[in-house]
């Protein structure tokens, strides 16, 4: 489970990442202005972030993970308890099987494969709700860095923000000079420091 949360999450950013910022405005009223416009322009149109270190470092996802992990580690706790209850059953009815009449033997073993099938829907009903929640965190997480990446792009002057990761390692090299990816760290947590309170 918690691998496939970081697959998920990886591949996300990775979408997230190939924002095209808004075009700049590009009026120009006056000489110094547009020579000033110029000045706070950055050198290079393309940046790239680490979604490796931005997964590893922003406190959202580090909390989405965990509280994913806790109801995941829950969910199996709870299903193991159901199992073994289970299994206790059925090693007290096959002790217990020579000893009952035939009605009383098919009516315990109707009675445990209906347990049987609860026990096979309750895992499957709780291995759902676990991969919908996750969804819906991952798309939130989305949501959350691609419209800061919008802002964040804009504000800088970029015209893009590709994603680096060894896992999905679509960009091959990037000079280091492009990687924002401690300045875009440091503005997500500051958001969402912001958002908790």
């Amino acid at each position: 489970m918690n691998r496939n949360i970081i697959k998920l999450s990886a591949g996300i950013l990775t979408a997230a990442s190939f924002i095209v910022a808004c075009k700049q405005d590009q009026t120009k009223t006056n000489a110094p202005a547009t020579t000033a416009a110029v000045a706070d322009k950055p050198t290079e149109a393309i940046v790239y972030v680490n979604s490796d270190s931005l997964l590893e470092n922003y406190t959202y996802f580090k909390d989405i993970r965990g509280r994913m992990e806790s109801k995941s580690k829950k969910a199996q706790v709870d299903l193991t308890a159901k199992g073994n209850a289970f299994q206790r059953e059925v090693t007290e009815y096959q002790q217990k099987a020579q000893t009952m009449s035939a009605d009383e033997r098919a009516s315990q073993e109707q009675r445990l494969a209906r347990k049987q099938q609860e026990l096979a829907t309750f895992n499957q009903n709780a291995s759902s709700a676990l991969a919908n929640e996750s969804a819906a965190e991952n798309e939130k997480l989305y949501e959350k860095v691609a419209a800061y990446l919008k802002g964040y792009a804009k504000k800088k002057g970029y015209k893009m923000v590709l994603s680096y990761s060894k896992a999905n390692p679509t960009v091959l090299f990037a000079d280091e000079s492009l990687d924002v990816t401690k300045d875009v760290v440091a503005g997500l947590n500051d958001a969402y420091k912001s958002d908790k309170k």
